[in-house]
């Protein structure tokens, strides 16, 4: 793994402990990114923290957070009072239970990361952990203090190595209710039920990430390529209007087009577009 690790401890489970390393499993490194520049000048500019009041620049030593109580009042906390409320840890992720791996509802994933051994004497005790689980079908739910915070993980066997994924916190997850109660519990029954499920039948398939093109990404790349050569990008037509078709119509046409895509065979994914040279400048 050419990555560097992002965090190194050791992997537990009773008395059982092992070294691993940690890293990034998803990275936005490969997005199109930009840099604010003087329109005029061209140069870089740089962000400036200035006093709301007075309107001047804060020096760096000056500023502190501060957690507001009510309006325009706040409670100032130091470095020091933030360094002191930080958990202390071990370097240890500690297995406090396994469980189904479908157990955790995926509404509570957070952020994916490889786990591998930290070194070779550990790799006897992390493949006897991951083939434990991998035998018994089993996740392992695990604490520790990651990133100034104690985060709960759950991991899982992952070819040579192990999945995990750091999970957010009960108060962080929306519950479903509060997002869908406003929806009609609407029953469908007869021909449209039918032509509902035949659609989803003819659809079905299997996850390909490679199918998923990010069209923003892509657009912004081929019009950064653009500028640097001089060239106009044309305008994108204007959409029409969407009309309003009768619903069971609408899934007789969709039950027909997927019959016609299965028989004459799904598209291939297509290819991953090239990053225009230089595209973080600065």
């Amino acid at each position: 793994m050419t990555a560097r690790a992002i965090w190194k401890g050791h992997l537990s489970v009773g008395e059982l402990s092992c070294g691993i390393a940690l890293y990034s499993a998803a990275t936005t490194s490969e997005r199109i990114s930009f840099h604010y520049v003087n329109r005029r000048s061209g140069n870089r500019l740089r962000r400036e923290f200035v006093d709301e009041a007075t309107g001047k620049p804060v020096e760096r030593d000056d500023q502190v957070k501060g957690y507001e109580t009510a309006k325009d009042a706040y409670v100032v906390l130091e470095p020091d009072d933030i360094a002191d409320a930080v958990p202390k840890g071990d370097k240890t992720l500690e297995i406090c239970e396994f469980i189904a791996c479908d157990d955790v509802d995926t509404v509570y994933f957070d952020k994916p990361y490889f786990l591998k051994p930290a070194d070779e004497a550990d790799e006897e005790a992390f493949a006897l952990i991951r083939e434990g689980m991998r035998a018994k079908k089993v996740a392992a739910l695990a604490r520790a203090v990651l990133f100034r915070r104690v985060r709960s993980m759950l991991i899982r066997p992952r070819g040579c190595g192990l999945l995990g994924h750091t999970l957010h916190f009960d108060y962080e997850v929306r519950a479903a209710g509060e997002a869908f109660n406003d929806i009609a519990d609407i029953a469908i029954t007869g021909e449209m039920r039918s032509l509902a499920k035949h659609i989803i039948e003819t659809k079905t398939g299997s996850f390909d990430p490679s199918a998923f093109d990010d069209r923003y990404d892509a657009a912004l790349a081929e019009l950064v390529k653009a500028k640097a050569e001089g060239r106009e990008i044309p305008k994108p037509k204007a959409q029409d209007e969407a009309k309003v078709v009768d619903l069971m119509e609408a899934l007789r046409e969709s039950a027909a087009a997927a019959d016609k895509q299965k028989k004459t065979g799904r598209k291939k994914p297509g290819e991953k577009r090239a990053a225009p040279q230089g595209r973080k400048a600065g």
